[in-house]
């Protein structure tokens, strides 16, 4: 008499490697390290702005203009805007290279078919290399603007930094050179005046300084991400 063979489920152990061995780790480390990069950049940046704009009514003088005139704060506000568009972009991107994912992941293929998984996968791998460059181009762009204020707001921090080395030198920071404000319009702060003393003092200008730093280096977190999804 034939003893039938005895069906051996699966442990937990094998459950578990299963399970590990089908996650997408590289897109999902790649995802991780472009959500922290764009929070970092759109939070510190939103805040630096603010920052801008509190220094620029307390420390320069400058209000906003009436109507519909494109000045510095109506700048700022669109900037604002563009940060909550590409928060929004990123995350459906990031949901979208998780998605590729695990549809591309040699165990999802294995569990499910070759044929459809492998098709699906191509389609949206292929869809979604593309956007991948023209974010990473994009974001090139992103990157290199914020290194902008950034090195404004350098020179601003050393000159504060070494007020007292240069007492008595006749320096002034004014708006005009920075294209905050029009040509016909002086707003400038020089050093040794109360008011220059007082913008160095206070908390908004060492916080905004660090703040546009921070936002770099997450737009940089941002690229590499990004350059590890297209090499994936």
């Amino acid at each position: 008499m034939e003893i039938p063979a005895t069906v051996v489920s699966p442990g937990c152990k094998e459950c578990c490697e299963r399970c590990v061995g089908s996650l997408p780790w590289a897109s999902l480390i790649a995802t991780i390290l472009l959500y922290m990069g764009v929070a970092l950049f759109c939070g510190c940046g939103h805040e630096a702005l603010s920052g801008t704009v509190t220094i620029l009514q307390n420390y320069f003088e400058v209000i906003r203009a009436p109507g519909d005139v494109l000045d510095v704060f109506t700048i700022i506000d669109i900037l604002k805007y563009i940060i909550y568009g590409l928060a929004a972009g990123f995350f459906v991107f990031g949901v979208l290279l998780l998605v590729e994912g695990f549809f591309t992941t040699g165990a999802i293929r294995d569990l499910y078919g070759e044929f459809k998984i492998t098709a699906c996968g191509r389609c949206l791998t292929a869809f979604l290399m593309v956007l991948a460059y023209l974010f990473f181009l994009v974001w090139l762009g992103v990157t290199a603007f914020t290194s902008l204020p950034v090195f404004m707001y350098y020179n601003v921090w050393s000159m504060c930094k070494n007020a007292t080395s240069v007492e008595g030198a006749n320096l002034c920071l004014d708006l005009r050179q920075f294209g905050a404000v029009t040509i016909s319009e002086e707003r400038k702060v020089c050093m040794g005046s109360e008011k220059f003393l007082n913008m160095c003092d206070s908390n908004e200008l060492d916080l905004t300084f660090h703040l546009f730093v921070c936002a770099l280096a997450g737009a940089g977190a941002a690229v590499i991400a990004m350059v590890r999804t297209n090499i994936l």
